[in-house]
């Protein structure tokens, strides 16, 4: 007697490898033209699926769940999962998962080129070459902050977090601070070369802040009005983590009235919509998601979903659950 290969949903566009590897096992519905769809487009999609396999664009909450109860498994082609109500999916006895690690170098070599490009004005600088202002030049022109023996103070010591310290310790000679919700052990802080501060402390010493900490709702707005305030007028800010860590708008008007040096920003509130403000001052670079977005790591995040998806629906373990096997939702939404 043969038995029904399950039904999965892939939601987005995935490397084709990938999705030669999830068509061995199950019958597959795919969105080759990588639309976007609304919530209620995904909760018509996955009518008797077992499983989806989705990028943090889509939404899973109770009125999903409550719609699909058929569902038993989401697999996050992403290391962050706050597009998942973690509560509510536990409670429907639905397995998330998502895709830490594989990405950790990849994105740690983007923020320490995002704040490169930053600390020294690339992008400023190229628009000027580009629009043929480039006339001559001047000793002062396009001055930038320096990074090597400066202070980078990384909020979120995580596995990024920790990558980025050792870039700037150990290539750049710089001075490493940290912030974090726990303390590394004194081994990790050596092999990083970073010294745990006080957030205020980091904020008012550091000339290079890098964010890479969880969106949870107590992180909401981490970098607000008041803490872009203590910042150094000569300081830059990169944000790598997720949207909505920083306040947008108070870091444009920051960054207007030239409170900080510059900014340098990977995620957004509203993603893929861009606060209108930062669209205005010069003195930021901007990009659109993008730290992870290498050939070999894209292949490894969405390989590692697929595993999942395998796993859970073949009734073994996932290899990066969200949420444990007896109905206990893990505490912390990302380890970065």
């Amino acid at each position: 007697m043969t038995t029904s290969k399950p039904r999965v949903l892939v939601a987005r566009a995935i490397p084709p490898q990938v999705l030669q590897f999830l068509q061995q096992h199950f019958v597959l519905q795919t969105n080759e033209d990588d639309t976007v769809w609304s919530h209620d487009e995904l909760i018509a999609r996955l009518q008797g699926m077992d499983g989806v396999l989705t990028t943090g664009t889509e939404r899973i909450d109770a009125q999903l769940l409550a719609a699909c109860p058929q569902l038993k498994v989401v697999a996050n082609m992403a290391v962050g999962y706050n597009n998942f109500d973690v509560a509510a999916m536990t409670a429907a006895g639905v397995q998330g998962t998502n895709a830490p690690d594989v990405l950790t170098e990849t994105t740690a070599d983007f923020g320490f080129a995002l704040l490169m490009a930053t600390a020294r004005r690339i992008t400023e600088s190229e628009h000027f070459l580009r629009a043929g202002q480039w006339s001559k030049w001047s000793y002062d022109m396009f001055t930038g902050c320096e990074v090597h023996g400066s202070t980078l103070g990384i909020i979120g010591m995580g596995r990024i977090g920790q990558g980025i310290a050792k870039r700037g310790a150990h290539g750049f000679g710089m001075q490493v601070i940290y912030h974090n919700r726990s303390r590394l052990t004194p081994e990790l802080e050596a092999e990083c070369k970073a010294r745990y501060v006080s957030k205020e402390e980091l904020l008012r010493t550091a000339d290079h802040v890098v964010l890479v900490l969880p969106y949870t709702p107590e992180n909401h707005h981490t970098i607000g009005a008041a803490e872009l305030a203590l910042m150094k007028p000569t300081a830059t800010l990169i944000n790598i983590a997720r949207g909505g860590i920083v306040d947008d708008a108070a870091l444009a008007q920051a960054l207007k009235a030239q409170r900080i040096a510059a900014a340098g920003l990977d995620v957004f509130e509203g993603e893929p919509k861009v606060h209108p403000d930062l669209l205005t001052v010069p003195n930021v670079v901007l990009t659109p998601h993008i730290a992870s977005a290498t050939v070999p790591t894209r292949i490894r995040m969405a390989q590692l979903a697929a595993d999942n998806l395998v796993a859970v629906l073949g009734g073994q373990a996932p290899r990066t659950p969200v949420n444990t096997p007896d109905g206990r939702a893990r505490a912390v939404r990302w380890v970065a």
